[in-house]
């Protein structure tokens, strides 16, 4: 790897004459850090709307082995686009050209730089919708949703980001501009190149450009709140709603200490005194959603729902979810670091998985919230801490090294929506295995054999460990 130097900096000034090449410290120093743990300045930062720069930029750092690190809003909380070994950073936020929504194919093409906010927007102004919503979707790019393959909390029915990208225009690290997939829902043409560049967090090309599937929007919806004394009952019950014959759109958990936190940030009436709380949103046909409704209550009474709310005006249903929405600013009260967790199991072990994060809790002696998208088994076992307290820190690592831990052993993932980035790297063995992660580093060293696409993400340094107390 190289250190930008002046004779570079010369030759991407010459390449990019529509956008901008960025040296100051001050400039640099706002690309050194994203929504995870660690700052790293990069050599330099570029933002051109151009195909054309970025493939003259490409050639030039395979060329010099030039690390490039491709950024959109940088919300990403693993890590992903963090300039860990210096280089360009190449800033695709200002590529938002492109939003065009063909409602005869049902297919959105956007360019990597459009809010995936904007794009729910225009899909529905159409009658349709785009189903992957993660909750940072105001704020996050749809290039940073395809890199890390962004999931939220209609992944429960609908899937992820990778289930509705039919095709993409991708810069490869020698700079060569190839589309993949299309236009067509239905292509077995070949490997699929297009499910492989999804989620490899811009360790194998640039997205330029991407084709994504739309579905018509659902014209009903119905929302079910459950409170429980358990935590182990809310995650009994969700179990038994997912074997009802009921698919449900949503379904998010909120434990009792994301509760309090909410009803302390902006009080609205939850029971601090419960345990959990499991909220559900059915949608499709309004017959079926009231039907179903009814049938998602009950069930969740027998398995020892203390009460079960239908909300029934769309202000109620709206509050209901407002208050899910509530949980990150709110907790942050507590204390003022977050190491937000998305380590996710199979959905018969959701109990299992929350009695360990308890133990967890109890063992390490730390702030442990407990919400997300349970009807996946995607929890979000949120630790509040205070960076500046060191001792403390060690404290949380080890915590989050024995919840990714429990994750894998009960036959789950280390991460079903964030990424891996530099947060989960030194763990990737524990749940590949070595063969498993060598195959990997193979597809990396064919596609990208000078490693200069996003170095130092996803695969481990030789000895790298958690460190979150620098």
């Amino acid at each position: 790897m190289k250190a930008v130097n002046a004779s570079h900096i010369q030759e991407m000034k010459s390449i990019v004459k529509t956008g901008r090449v960025l040296t100051d410290e001050s400039d640099r120093y706002s690309y050194s850090f994203d929504a995870s743990f660690g700052t790293y300045l990069p050599d330099v930062v570029i933002q051109t709307q151009s195909v054309e720069e970025l493939i003259g930029l490409v050639k030039l750092a395979n060329r010099e082995g030039i690390p490039i690190y491709p950024r959109g809003q940088a919300t990403s909380l693993s890590g992903g686009p963090l300039p860990v070994k210096g280089g360009m950073v190449l800033d695709l936020s200002v590529m938002n050209q492109v939003l065009e929504i063909h409602e005869e194919d049902l297919v959105a093409v956007v360019s990597p730089g459009v809010l995936t906010a904007s794009i729910h927007q225009a899909a529905e102004q159409k009658g349709l919708m785009y189903p992957p919503d993660p909750s940072s979707s105001h704020v996050s790019t749809i290039g940073g949703n395809l890199a890390e393959n962004s999931g939220g909390p209609r992944g429960l029915k609908y899937g992820v980001t990778k289930d509705y990208v039919i095709g993409l225009e991708v810069i490869t690290p020698q700079g060569e501009l190839i589309r993949t997939g299309g236009w067509t829902v239905k292509n077995v043409t070949g490997y699929d190149l297009t499910k492989l560049i999804v989620g490899s967090e811009g360790t194998l090309g640039i997205i330029t450009r991407a084709y994504l599937r739309l579905i018509p929007k659902p014209p009903a919806s119905e929302t079910v709140m459950a409170i429980f004394d358990s935590l182990i009952d809310a995650g009994s019950a969700i179990s038994k709603i997912l074997t009802s014959g009921i698919l449900p759109a949503k379904m998010e958990l909120m434990d009792q200490a994301s509760m309090v936190a909410v009803e302390n940030y902006e009080p609205s009436g939850l029971p601090k005194d419960a345990e959990a709380m499991i909220m559900i949103e059915l949608d499709g046909h309004p017959s079926a959603v009231k039907d179903e409704a009814e049938q998602v209550s009950k069930v969740c009474g027998e398995a020892g729902a203390r009460e079960v709310r239908i909300p029934r005006t769309q202000s109620e249903k709206d509050e209901v979810w407002k208050a899910r929405k509530l949980v990150s600013p709110a907790i942050v009260r507590i204390k003022p670091t977050k190491i937000s967790e998305d380590a996710t199991v199979p959905r018969s072990k959701i109990p299992e998985m929350c009695r360990r994060l308890q133990q967890i809790k109890a063992k390490y002696n730390i702030e442990l919230v407990v919400f997300g998208h349970a009807g996946d088994g995607n929890l979000h076992p949120n630790i509040l801490a205070d960076k500046s307290d060191r001792e403390e820190m060690r404290r949380v690592e080890q915590a989050v090294a024995e919840i990714f831990e429990a994750a894998v052993q009960l036959g789950g993932t280390l991460s079903g929506e964030h990424g891996i980035g530099t947060m989960k790297a030194p763990f990737m063995e524990m749940e590949l295995g070595a063969a498993g992660l060598d195959m990997m580093k193979r597809i990396k060293e064919a596609w990208d054999p000078n490693h200069i696409m996003n170095p130092g993400k996803i695969f481990p340094e030789p000895g790298q460990k958690l460190v979150l107390s620098e």
